[in-house]
């Protein structure tokens, strides 16, 4: 079946609290490189029109700047952009966006108080054109010893409790703070960066999440350890060896193996090509054997 007629169906459903939803999203981060509008708002109704009912988006994805470091032109956001793609919103449609660091030039990864997480929230609020948001991560930036959620993520719980926020995550953690959190109020999901190439240090945080029924969401899935520089070459023989024999390319290998790493993992492969979105898409639909995945380690 041409991947243009693969649907994101293919790769099965997860239950995140009471919403149900394909296992391959979308992430929204690359959609502000492009200095045009009309080709994110493209893409956007595109990955709807697959099947795609999870969006992964941050009021901190934005160019110029943002987290890329990346861009000209006017500046545009990712939630405005989502907005002005999707609104009405499709029945069963999920975004899930992060507060937690400033991404400001001045005070760059600074940890947000509670006060400020919940002016990002209502910010999310505004530009998404919502009254409550579905899933709200809470990312952190780990410093050993000095990186409790406990506070930050109570403040969140509050805003839950409130009626602003349907469901609470965690972003860019360790099982301690999981531990943490969840002492606090219920964890749908945990998102961190892991591929088959680099951050397997998250390999327990996903084996934990997976015994706790907490979905497992990994970004850079296809970049690997070198984020925008591309993924490293530890693995390249066997990645393309793998997927020459599926037929796929190996960037479509990269997305199946982290399918393919447990029943609540759920992936968000970025773009802002609409060949390349349904190329992503498609990658739900490789199986690969217990062979294919002894061989890629």
């Amino acid at each position: 079946m041409p991947a243009s007629e693969i649907t994101a169906a293919a790769a099965g459903s997860w239950t995140l609290g009471d919403r149900t939803v394909r296992r391959m999203g979308f992430g929204s981060m690359r959609l502000t490189v492009n200095p045009d509008r009309d080709v994110a708002v493209r893409v956007l109704r595109r990955a709807v029109e697959l099947g795609v009912n999870q969006i992964d988006t941050a009021g901190f994805y934005v160019s110029p700047g943002g987290p890329l470091g990346v861009g000209a032109g006017p500046r545009r956001y990712a939630t405005d952009l989502i907005r002005a793609a999707l609104e009405p919103y499709p029945d069963g449609l999920v975004i899930a966006t992060k507060v937690g660091p400033s991404f400001d030039d001045a005070t760059r990864h600074r940890e947000l108080t509670p006060a400020e997480l919940r002016r990002e929230v209502e910010e999310n609020l505004r530009r998404l054109g919502r009254d409550h948001l579905d899933v709200v991560n809470l990312r952190i930036v780990r410093r050993s010893g000095r990186d409790s959620v406990a506070e930050r993520f109570a403040a969140l719980a509050a805003l839950r409790d409130a009626g602003l926020i349907r469901h609470l995550g965690l972003s860019n953690v360790r099982v301690d703070h999981l531990d943490q959190a969840q002492a606090i109020a219920p964890v749908v999901c945990v998102q961190n960066a892991y591929s088959l190439d680099g951050h397997r240090w998250a390999d327990d945080v996903l084996r934990v999440c997976g015994e706790r029924g907490v979905a497992f969401v990994p970004y850079f899935a296809i970049a690997g350890a070198g984020r925008e520089a591309g993924a490293g070459a530890e693995r390249d023989e066997a990645v393309r060896a793998v997927a020459r024999a599926h037929g796929v390319t190996t960037h479509q290998l990269r997305l199946a193996w982290t399918l393919h790493q447990g029943p609540h993992v759920l992936a968000i492969p970025g773009t802002g090509d609409p060949e390349h979105l349904a190329q992503n898409v498609a990658a739900g639909a490789v199986r690969l054997s217990p062979d294919d995945l002894a061989r890629l380690g």
